[in-house]
């Protein structure tokens, strides 16, 4: 059997204060820089939430560290999955992102396996997102990336440190 996840790609941890753990990071630890970017009714099409259509907001900040990136995740409102686990579990790791063969494929392999969507939002009109509830299996999120070929990092919002 060939591996669903061929890769992995990013560790998303929420956060209370975006900005402060920013800080953190860099001042302390020397990773960054740091790109920060708001994802909002503005910026993401098709947003969901537990397969419901619903618009949320959060502030992200994204750094490499090695091979792997690294996103630190506020939630802006108290409607988004991240929120969600911030209440329940306070902060630290939300989900793990995997590289697959295609995102397609892995969509169906969720779809055939009952892995229930947790959140979704479509980045820029050209970059699916789409946490899948593996939990149970797994014991964390997974995210499942869907840059379309046309994909290019957006400006941020700003970068730490400059």
């Amino acid at each position: 059997m060939n591996p669903v996840f061929t890769n992995l790609l990013q560790v998303g941890i929420v956060v209370k204060d975006l900005d402060a753990t920013v800080r953190t990071y860099a001042d302390k630890y020397g990773i960054g820089p740091w790109k920060i970017y708001e994802f909002n009714k503005d910026t993401v099409a098709d947003m969901s939430v537990g397969g419901k259509r619903v618009d949320y907001a959060m502030r992200l900040a994204l750094a490499d560290v090695g091979s792997v990136q690294w996103e630190l995740i506020e939630p802006l409102d108290e409607i988004s999955d991240y929120a969600r686990f911030l209440r329940e579990h306070g902060e630290g790791i939300h989900h793990v992102a995997m590289d697959t063969e295609s995102y397609q494929s892995a969509l169906g392999f969720c779809d055939k396996n009952d892995l229930k969507p947790l959140q979704y939002g479509y980045w820029g009109n050209n970059f699916h997102y789409d946490y899948r509830e593996t939990r149970d299996d797994l014991k964390c999120i997974v995210e499942l990336y869907g840059p379309e070929e046309s994909f290019e990092w957006p400006e941020p919002v700003s970068v730490y440190p400059e």
